[in-house]
């Protein structure tokens, strides 16, 4: 399944990427994760590119995606067209108040990240809320192994962020789910 995350620089699209991209490394799949900064790191445009398979990943690069996340509104206008048929757009409704082209063979789910983070004390987790609502419609990999992921990567002074964001994970499971 190829995956595209995009937002602004700080939104914690790479993370979720990462995160992403690890988990399915612990789930023995092939995997790659190829990150795109714009010309500032925060408050730039940023995405990545995530790819997990089963099979070989013959390229990290991707022009058409089964699961694209934008998390504002110019990366909704960037990569709307980059949807493979049958694919999953997830918008960050928090941010994005206009409505994608339509396509038929999209499933589009509006999640308010930066509400449902809001209301568990810290906005920065509105990447995880994503991350889980993507986790939660698409099955590539389990929670379990996203939360392992999240252990490796949150080290150090993040480490007392781990709770939170698997609570973050949660919410966006669920939110998904109710759609």
């Amino acid at each position: 399944m190829r995956f595209i995350f995009a937002g602004f620089g700080g939104q914690g699209v790479m993370l979720m990427g990462q995160v992403l991209a690890y988990a399915g490394m612990i789930e023995g799949k092939n995997v790659t994760w190829m990150p795109s900064y714009g010309p500032e790191m925060r408050g730039g445009t940023a995405n990545c590119t995530v790819v997990v398979s089963d099979e070989q990943v013959a390229s990290p690069v991707v022009d058409k995606a089964e699961v694209i996340v934008a998390m504002n509104i110019p990366s909704m206008l960037k990569f709307q067209d980059f949807l493979a048929e049958n694919s999953y757009f997830f918008l960050n409704k928090s941010v994005i108040d206009r409505e994608p082209n339509k396509r038929e063979g999209v499933k589009v789910f509006k999640i308010e990240c930066n509400e449902i983070a809001d209301k568990l004390g810290n906005l920065k987790v509105a990447n995880m809320v994503m991350l889980g609502a993507v986790i939660g419609a698409t099955s590539i990999v389990s929670k379990e192994s996203v939360f392992k992921a999240l252990e490796k990567k949150l080290v150090g002074k993040k480490a007392g962020l781990i709770e939170l964001n698997k609570l973050a994970i949660e919410e966006g499971i669920k939110r998904v789910r109710e759609q």
